[in-house]
């Protein structure tokens, strides 16, 4: 789901949504991280792990139990069609949560201070 970062940019008819929530389970996690798989992968019972599910899916298991991982609702900066501009964050454990998060932070990664600096400076 699409949210604004700046609620107030809402109404803005040349604004676009620029934080997308979405929620991951804990196997989704541990699979999108790519150096705990390489990690994992380099283990005896896991060096299949690429080429057979089972495998794959007990090692996903193990970096689960071993590492913590808990599923959640994440959100990172990005346009609608187009891909990510930030990596995700989270877990949170409610998309509330998420979306409160993602109005209070989402400033550092979309620019916007930077433009509201640059209006500013030309004014001067």
């Amino acid at each position: 789901m699409h949210f604004y970062s700046n609620p107030a940019r809402a109404n803005s008819s040349h604004a676009l949504p620029d934080v997308e929530i979405f929620q991951l389970t804990a196997q989704d996690v541990a699979a999108h991280d790519k150096d705990l798989i390489y990690e994992y992968g380099k283990r005896p019972e896991f060096q299949l792990c690429h080429r057979n599910s089972q495998v794959r899916e007990s090692m996903l298991d193990a970096m689960i139990e071993e590492e913590g991982i808990t599923g959640g609702w994440f959100w990172w900066t990005c346009l609608p069609g187009c891909i990510p501009d930030s990596s995700a964050f989270g877990p949170f454990d409610t998309q509330a949560e998420a979306l409160a998060d993602a109005q209070e932070n989402a400033d550092e990664f979309t620019g916007e201070d930077e433009d509201e600096d640059e209006d500013e400076d030309e004014d001067a």
